[in-house]
């Protein structure tokens, strides 16, 4: 991988091509388990965002600058893509489908909406609402000692006041990896965690669009029903943006709606997945429909 591409992994080899883009300190292992329920139908490729998983490290971390370099992965395909993104992810695939729409096939956004976040909850009339987490995850994770760390599960205790959840907990420490053998092995972050604590208000919020800037292909908002991350007022923004849009809540999910409800989300995706590339004129084995 030379220092300006991105780290990826591809999953099938026939099919139409479908791309995922993973969400903040994520990376595209994250999305195995969706991915090989794909596979037998599609070329799959899992893709490790700037400053996280494989990728190399950027000296800013900006939503146009990842849309980029996205885009320079789905050029050599040869064939427009259906491109996945959650949370982060799903900022950076509708920035490349409003600046680069002739590389899509159609969009997949997963849990996020094209709108700023606030720093301090607001989402909601709830007074109860948390605070955005992120910032505090980040300061766990940067003031956990690698250099006197033993153990993961060390780490998993160290990380557990600022993360209560078991389940986003080992979210994170997917990144946390052992370098070495014997007295010469040593900890580290996959994630550039000074950059994206510097850069994580430029995170929150979502870039101006071209002018009159739209992506007029087929487009799947999924939402996680306990979310708040996408909210009905935010529904003209994304008709605007995104007019063929069609809205589908899961139920019994929250923000990782895909790792919550893996199997209902493969299938919502596979049957979108049905329709828009037949009225492509592709089949599930990557050829003309005759």
């Amino acid at each position: 991988m030379s220092d300006d591409r991105l780290a990826t992994r591809t999953l099938g080899n026939a099919g139409p091509p479908v791309v995922f883009v993973h969400g903040l300190f994520g990376q595209g292992k994250n999305w195995t388990t969706i991915a090989r329920g794909l596979a037998d139908r599609h070329r799959v490729t899992l893709l490790d965002l700037p400053n996280h998983g494989h990728s190399p490290w950027s000296a800013r971390v900006d939503y146009l600058d990842m849309a980029d370099l996205v885009a320079a992965e789905l050029e050599p395909l040869g064939e427009p893509a259906t491109l996945v993104g959650h949370s982060m992810g799903g900022k950076v695939a509708m920035q490349l489908a409003l600046r680069h729409p002739e590389l899509l096939r159609a969009l997949v956004v997963v849990d996020v909406a094209p709108t700023g976040y606030p720093e301090s909850g607001g989402r909601t009339d709830d007074p109860d609402e948390e605070a955005s987490p992120f910032a505090a995850y980040i300061a766990a994770m940067q003031a956990l000692d690698l250099h006197t760390l033993r153990t993961r599960e060390d780490a998993d205790h160290a990380l557990r006041a600022a993360v209560p959840s078991r389940m986003v907990r080992s979210f994170l420490l997917q990144s946390l990896v052992r370098d070495g053998v014997g007295a010469d092995s040593g900890w580290r972050w996959r994630l550039n965690l000074e950059a994206l604590a510097r850069d994580l208000g430029r995170l929150r919020d979502f870039p101006e669009p071209p002018p009159g800037g739209t992506f007029d292909g087929p487009v799947l908002w999924i939402a996680g029903a306990n979310s708040t991350y996408v909210l009905p007022e935010d529904r003209a923004r994304m008709d605007e943006l995104f007019p063929a849009t069609r809205l589908v809540r899961i139920k019994n999910a929250g923000h990782w709606v895909h790792s919550e409800q893996p199997e209902v989300f493969l299938e919502t995706l596979r049957r979108f997945l049905d329709v828009v590339e037949p009225a492509a004129g592709v089949d599930h084995r990557g050829s003309e429909v005759s």
